[in-house]
């Protein structure tokens, strides 16, 4: 299946297939073309493998550790020198093959590599699948705070493989279903149906059709708002206050379990947070932030470098309505902080 983002000179396909990996070369390749492969130790060496057999003479492979903290500019300067000193040019190209943290560092390679050079993604997590590979934001982290230095730059081209998965913990599978759930409850009643009404993590023949719904329903977001000026925000619905306690817990929760933290203080009623809550609970996140926060300052802190801080030292956040409808709000990170209570 074919998905297609339309955004002017930098529209692209999301091909969706089993055995898409094996596929991707023959649009990625060109003649005597360069490739970069970034991947990073968490991803099978199976993977990285059959791509650079596809691939052929022409690829070169970088691996860096797995983890969040290693998004930093150690690691990009790593693969930046790499490609300098195998002779990339302008010509040549960026391909990510690994989740959302690969995903992030490669796209930013490859937009600063001579000031911007072609990017592939292959997303190898369902977390990344539904979300991060879709929309162009490329970053590193700064400091321990999340995606602080980056740019937008779109692929050429998105190639998922459900058949990626099947290496997955389920701790990871919950982790990547939070993303499409809240694209679901934003801006697709009849995803979060889906959620609501199907034990999900008992019926992975679902997992395939969630991934397209969260897909078709971002790309048409990003299509309306490439670079987050006004529509796009809505995709940051508990991402404020999970980014925050992200920061706050040293990286050691999973991004979907932070997000699936801030997204019940995000609801408008008391009603609509249960729900929301007990949806979550079904696809095994927790939704008790109270258990992971040791210090609300530590929290307060992280809110306090928020991208999205706004004048007066107020952050742009997502309230949500109901399912399928929402406002965009602005509150002091005091105020936030008040809604984890």
């Amino acid at each position: 299946m074919i998905i297609p983002v339309r955004l002017g000179e930098a529209s692209y396909d999301i091909e969706i297939s089993r055995g898409a990996i094996d596929l991707a070369a023959e649009k990625i390749m060109k003649k005597d073309r360069k490739v970069c492969v970034v991947t990073d130790s968490g991803v099978p060496t199976e993977y990285a493998e059959r791509l650079l057999a596809s691939l052929g003479n022409g690829a070169i492979l970088q691996v860096f550790p797995q983890g969040e903290a290693n998004k930093n500019f150690d690691t990009l300067q790593g693969v930046l020198r790499t490609m300098l000193e195998a002779g990339f040019t302008r010509s040549d190209a960026v391909v990510a093959l690994g989740g959302g943290v690969v995903g992030d560092l490669a796209g930013f390679a490859a937009a600063t590599y001579m000031r911007g050079i072609d990017f592939y993604n292959i997303p190898t997590t369902l977390l990344s699948q539904v979300d991060s590979s879709v929309g162009g934001k490329t970053a590193v982290d700064l400091d321990g705070y999340k995606n602080m230095i980056g740019a937008f730059w779109q692929p050429r081209a998105v190639f998922i493989d459900p058949d990626l998965l099947a290496t997955l913990p389920s701790r990871q599978i919950s982790n990547g279903l939070c993303e499409a759930l809240k694209m679901g409850a934003t801006s697709d009643p009849e995803l979060f149906e889906l959620f609501e009404s199907n034990d999900v993590l008992a019926k992975p023949d679902l997992i395939e059709e969630i991934i397209i719904k969260a897909i078709t329903a971002k790309r048409d977001v990003v299509e309306i708002d490439e670079r987050e000026g006004g529509l796009r925000k809505v995709l940051n619905f508990g991402h404020t206050l999970g980014h925050a306690i992200e920061s706050s817990c040293g990286l050691s929760l999973l991004h979907g379990e932070c997000v699936a933290l801030g997204i019940p203080p995000m609801c408008e009623s008391a009603e609509l947070k249960e729900r929301l809550a007990k949806t979550l609970g079904n696809i095994g996140l927790d939704t008790d932030a109270a258990k992971y926060i040791s210090d609300k300052n530590t929290v307060l802190e992280a809110l306090t470098h928020d991208k999205k801080s706004a004048s007066g030292g107020k952050i742009s956040a997502v309230l949500l309505k109901d399912i399928g409808s929402f406002e965009f709000v602005k509150l002091t990170p005091e105020e936030l902080i008040e809604r984890l209570d």
